[in-house]
């Protein structure tokens, strides 16, 4: 039995996806489990309870191989970022009742850094709080999602534009997708190790690869143009983003293109991407 967090969101969901398909058993926490009846239709283990409830979390994890935790994400965070606090609080908590053999936690490239980070601030909370733990625990620093960049897709659909927060347009950042990143908590959750580790999952692809991959699944030409630095703020909240809370988003995107925020952290386990931008956007089409 693995214990597998965000099981209703992509990530979670991937892991326990993966885990189910290789035979394993599952067990979740949902605040409402009327609301995930696959999941318990599939044999997962389905538990009512909140992460902010360290004892909810605490009996979840009880009697398990290994456990999977992650923080949801948050887009526009308050100042200082209570919200993972609160959340990391519960987790110590938690784990301290109930420890189990070994935890997976999704952390985000870049986490190692103190400063500069933006929303990835959030995982580097997440590992400093917990790093000292007494039992086997990785840490997966999964690169810039390709989910992110669905609806960019859409748009070059009917534009033929991929406007591009991340420039210059031909320098490579790590990405991955989220069905990579279920492949990876479900190998290690699976497999085990010793102490703590560090992956860096990803690899490296710039907006011209994914302009690129674009155009050869939409069948059109795509280019990549970087979005000038000032119109950031209007383009977020075009996108959603209150005004006057862009700036962590803006901050995180600053530190990618300064390559502040990057892998190849000394003492990591690299693990490259298995799906290709052109496979994931096709996926993404068809869906």
């Amino acid at each position: 039995m693995f214990f597998v967090s965000g099981i209703t969101g992509r990530v979670g969901g991937a892991a326990g996806r993966q885990l189910l398909e290789e035979g394993h058993t599952v067990r979740a926490l949902v605040r409402d489990p009327g609301k995930v009846a696959a999941w318990s239709q599939q044999g997962v283990d389905v538990r009512q309870g909140d992460f902010h409830d360290a004892a909810a979390v605490a009996a979840a994890l009880e009697g398990v191989e290994g456990a999977f935790l992650m923080l949801p994400p948050v887009i526009a965070p308050a100042p200082g970022f209570p919200e993972a606090e609160v959340l990391i609080a519960s987790f110590r908590e938690a784990l301290r009742k109930a420890p189990p053999p070994r935890l997976v936690v999704l952390s985000s490239i870049g986490s190692q850094q103190s400063s500069g980070l933006g929303l990835i601030t959030s995982t580097h909370m997440l590992e400093a709080g917990l790093g000292d733990l007494p039992f086997p625990t990785a840490f997966i620093r999964a690169g810039s999602f390709l989910e992110n960049y669905t609806f960019s897709l859409q748009a070059a659909a009917s534009t033929g534009w991929f406007d591009s927060f991340l420039q210059p347009t031909d320098r490579p950042v790590p990405m991955i997708a989220t069905a990579d990143i279920g492949n990876e908590i479900a190998r290690l959750l699976v497999g085990g190790w010793s102490g703590k580790k560090i992956v860096e999952l990803g690899s490296r692809w710039s907006p011209d690869d994914l302009a690129r991959a674009m155009s050869e699944v939409l069948g059109r030409p795509v280019q990549a143009r970087p979005i000038p630095r000032e119109q950031w703020a209007a383009r977020l909240g075009a996108l959603g983003l209150p005004p006057g809370q862009t700036h962590p988003y803006e901050e995180m995107q600053d530190g990618f293109n300064a390559g502040w925020i990057d892998f190849g952290v000394p003492g990591t386990e690299p693990v490259a991407a298995t799906v290709t931008p052109a496979q994931f956007f096709a996926q993404a089409r068809k869906a």
